[in-house]
């Protein structure tokens, strides 16, 4: 749409916001109408582009294909160009033909800051030919009184409701209209379902809203303070009612005429599996956090435990051995610390493998100079992934530390990452003294070895390839491809 208004009109930043507004909230006009409308936007050379339409969830459609970015057609444009000059709505007397069935068209100016900027076309399929019952009549005569709102520039309401939360309720969910002190004019089955389920005994018609709801609602449960503003229709906004077990999501539309307030539309939804489900979510949540936070205190307690036991050692392998164990717990429990801070099973990476790796280097670097260099984005890794990749990572930067660069007084070692989607490169290089005999393609007998190509080709199902550096010292290159990750660059 914004593409479609920059490209064919000159409207005002303000004016194109107002029109997205409308677009964002007419579902409820079409659905009340049953009908569809189109958005039709006058050009800079004198005709009208549909930007946008809507089709009804309560009757038939009028287009089965998209016309949006189709011009009007010639017996249409007078009438169009009419209620643009005129700021008045303007009904066809005969329907116009659409293939097989006949349409009832009604073209209405978009009013914003006093001045006509687009039409909306509202077409209504006469194919049904039957009766109308007392519930269309209430819908078409609430969407007539939007439909007037947007003649004089009073809908959109710029304060409306909005958010992502689920459950927000449309017009075949539940529908009550309300008179201007709040009183129930009209409650639809559904409505009236809606509103049982919470307590309500009888009919609500001729009842006030408010005070119906109010005797109903537990004195000990929180109650959202713009209960009442919606419930009376006087606030263009949404609440939700909590009462024995049943959660209603409640939304309203005041309806005014020239400024003074006529009524309301009210729509409900019986939102309480919902929510149930976002509590059992929620709590499922806090518990595998609070899982992870306790394994990474564990894991702490072992690696303390472990660095006491080393201290009392005399046996220099013994105590390194227990040192070693020490920096591998401690590593497993930065990625359970990294995981109880988050919502999602995902680690962010760089700055937990950035800490991994320094106090690597300072625990394996105790009597030579050693600077560790990180370069390029991990990004978000999963948590089933993140724990082998530490390992392996510290794994190797100890092993090029120990290796390659305590013989030569200390040196660099550098941690590129590459990412692609699931497609993770991982290289670490060192400039030490190089691969010697027995290192070759990482050969060596050592525990840290047989540890990191285990996880690499056993829990990663990745590849190792172990090189000489260009220039000196030892280039490693880990490729895997990540577990549940999408084929986009998360850290784009």
């Amino acid at each position: 749409m914004s593409n479609l208004v920059s490209k064919y009109s000159a409207l005002d930043p303000a004016d194109a916001e107002w029109l997205h507004l409308l677009v964002g909230d007419w579902q409820l006009i079409s659905d009340l109408a049953f009908a569809d409308l189109v958005l039709w936007l006058p050009t800079t050379d004198g005709g009208f582009v549909a930007v946008s339409q809507c089709r009804p969830s309560t009757g038939a459609t009028v287009h089965h294909d998209d016309i949006v970015g189709s011009f009007a057609p010639e017996g249409l444009l007078p009438q169009l160009e009419r209620a643009l000059t005129e700021a008045s709505t303007q009904r066809s007397r005969e329907p116009r033909w659409f293939g097989t069935y006949a349409v009832r068209e009604e073209v209405v100016p978009v009013v914003h800051a006093g001045r006509s900027i687009a039409v909306v076309a509202r077409q209504t399929n006469l194919g049904s030919g039957r009766t109308p019952s007392r519930l269309e009549l209430n819908y078409v005569e609430a969407a007539d009184d939007l439909m007037n709102m947007v003649t004089t520039g009073e809908f959109p309401s710029p304060d409306g409701a909005t958010g992502p939360r689920r459950g927000a309720p449309r017009v075949g969910d539940g529908l009550i209209r309300l008179n201007s002190e709040g009183e129930v004019l009209y409650a639809s089955p559904n409505a009236l379902s809606c509103f049982h389920r919470l307590g309500v005994i009888g009919a609500l018609v001729g009842e006030s809203l408010i005070e119906v709801t109010t005797e109903l609602v537990e004195h000990q449960v929180p109650v959202d303070e713009s209960m009442p503003l919606v419930l009376m229709g006087r606030a263009p906004w949404r609440t939700e009612i909590d009462s024995h077990g049943v959660c209603l999501s409640v939304r309203s539309v005041p309806l005014t005429e020239n400024g003074h307030r006529i009524g309301a539309v009210l729509m409900c939804r019986d939102v309480s599996e919902l929510r149930r489900r976002e509590r059992e979510l929620i709590t499922k949540d806090a518990t595998i956090r609070e899982i992870h936070h306790r394994v990474k205190n564990n894991l702490q307690t072992v690696a303390a435990l472990l660095r006491l036991q080393a201290r009392r050692m005399k046996l220099p392998e013994a105590k390194e051995a227990l040192e070693e164990a020490m920096r591998r717990v401690a590593t497993i429990a930065l990625v359970h610390d990294s995981l109880s801070q988050t919502l999602d099973e995902e680690v962010e990476f760089d700055d937990m493998v950035g800490r991994a790796l320094r106090l690597t280097a300072d625990v394996a670097s105790a009597d030579v100079s050693v600077r560790t260099v990180q370069t390029g984005s991990f990004g978000m890794v999963p948590a089933q992934d993140a724990t082998a990749l530490a390992l392996i990572l510290t794994e190797l930067v100890t092993n090029a530390v120990e290796h390659g660069l305590s013989s030569t007084g200390g040196g660099t070692v550098e941690v590129k990452a590459q990412r692609d989607g699931a497609d993770l490169t991982v290289t670490v290089a060192d400039d030490g003294i190089g691969m010697g005999e027995g290192r070759d393609k990482g050969s060596s007998g050592g525990l840290g070895t047989q540890i990191i190509n285990t996880l690499v080709t056993n829990e990663l199902q990745g590849t190792i390839d172990w090189s000489p550096r260009e220039g000196g010292g030892t280039l490693v290159t880990v490729a895997v491809v990540l577990r549940g990750v999408t084929n986009h660059d998360p850290s784009a």
